[in-house]
């Protein structure tokens, strides 16, 4: 690790800022159109649209970090990971989009691009999600290249060839990073976790702290679906649509979270997680004419899909499809995002939409789930190879395998057994 993964961000850096010398470069005046001899359309476009970009990236880079920090000793790499991911993904995502739907051409940075690169980093965090303290840096690094390459061809063939409406991705996104994500785990099982780990699991600052990237992502949602759709009308709807499916959402959580649990107690798992399968859901029809109940009826059954996910699904997948799902990613991403393909072919098949077909939303929602299977098991092969530095099954799920750690945090597991936390004080 002291010279592997150095020297393969460097490597990475290096080529991304060839490429963006060969391929990037600012809008110009050749592109853009003046008035008032000072200022342009692109500009005023650019500032209007940068808050909605802000609430993306903050959604991307605190929302998708926090969320990951349920487990007890990973929360630095929950955190610090996902920001090497998002980094690198969108310098790569700029590129890979950019040429696919520029033909070659040198790419003109706009705030679309900006809010696109965000969107292709969250398949990687999505994807990383099921994997999460099973793998190393260099792993996630290589991951991230791979899975936008994948991803940007994807999300083309979805838009110029099939002319899909899926204006929140939830096939694009959120369906995509979570069998991506699965499909890698099943290809990296490992046979030493298939009981558990002492360190999977959750303390109680730990799920408080995932409690906080849940809630930067519920508030910000109706910023990711309506970040990129046509001013006016449809962006309007995207907002209000998503609004009112969260909301749905999280009643339906918490009602089937209690009615699941013993003695009608809430799983802080289902809270985390389910109350935002509502912004997934719905992401695909979002701008479309689907009235606020419609989007209500996506987000109720959105949330009820997740709960069943997380107490069902997710334990036989790890037991009889030996795929290890450490964050849940195919309750939360997977599931609400084919529901979000469904509902979209049902809004265009009513007439919600003139954009599109029942047949092109199809294939796009059948597109996005297998371009991700085979992605994720390619990936995984290449992720499986000896030489990534990959943590051994003992030392999964804890930080201090790749970071320094305070020394209380790498010792605390000798206090627990010894029964007293307080024989050694704290280094002043």
């Amino acid at each position: 690790m002291r010279f592997k993964f150095p020297l393969m961000a460097l490597a990475l850096e290096v080529a991304m800022i060839i490429l963006f010398g060969l391929f990037v470069q600012y809008e110009t005046d050749q592109n853009i159109q003046h008035f008032n001899n000072s200022k342009s359309v692109a500009s005023d476009r650019f500032l209007e649209l940068y808050p909605l970009f802000q609430d993306v990236h903050v959604m991307i880079f605190v929302g998708f970090g926090f969320l990951m920090t349920f487990l007890k000793k990973y929360g630095f790499s929950s955190v610090g990971i996902n920001l090497l991911i998002a980094s690198l993904g969108l310098q790569w995502g700029t590129i890979a989009q950019g040429i696919l739907h520029n033909s070659g051409q040198k790419i003109h940075i706009d705030i679309t691009n900006m809010i696109k690169a965000d969107f292709s980093t969250a398949t990687v965090l999505i994807s990383f999600g099921a994997v999460l303290g099973k793998t190393s840096p260099i792993q996630m690094l290589i991951m991230t290249i791979i899975e936008i390459t994948v991803f940007a061809g994807n999300e083309y063939l979805v838009d110029e060839i099939f002319k899909a409406s899926d204006i929140g991705a939830s096939m694009t996104i959120h369906a995509f990073g979570a069998y991506f994500g699965l499909a890698v785990a099943g290809v990296l099982y490992r046979s030493g976790l298939r009981r558990g780990h002492d360190s999977e699991e959750s303390v109680y600052h730990s799920d408080l702290f995932a409690m906080i990237g849940t809630l930067f992502l519920w508030m910000f949602w109706p910023s990711f679906n309506s970040a990129i759709a046509d001013p006016g009308d449809k962006q309007y709807r995207a907002m209000v649509n998503t609004y009112f499916s969260l909301a749905a959402c999280v009643l339906t959580t918490y009602a089937f979270s209690s009615l699941f649990e013993h003695r009608g107690k809430l799983n802080m798992v289902h809270i985390q997680n389910a109350t935002l399968a509502g912004g997934v859901a719905v992401g695909t029809c979002a701008d479309m004419v689907i009235n606020p109940y419609g989007s209500m009826i996506i987000g109720s059954i959105a949330g009820i899909i997740s709960v069943v996910g997380f107490k069902f699904l997710t334990p036989l997948f790890a037991t009889k499809l030996r795929i290890q799902d450490t964050c849940g990613v195919h309750n939360l991403h997977g599931l609400p995002g084919v529901v979000g393909g469904l509902a979209g072919i049902v809004a265009v098949a009513m007439g919600a939409s003139t954009t599109s077909t029942t047949d092109m939303q199809a294939a796009a929602l059948g597109s996005s789930i297998g371009t991700a299977v085979v992605g994720g098991l390619i990936t995984g092969l290449i992720l499986k190879l000896p030489i990534w530095g990959q943590p051994p099954d003992q030392h999964c799920y804890d930080d201090s395998v790749y970071w320094e750690v305070p020394r209380w945090r790498e010792h605390d597991n000798q206090f627990q057994e010894q029964g007293n936390h307080n024989q050694l004080e704290p280094e002043v």
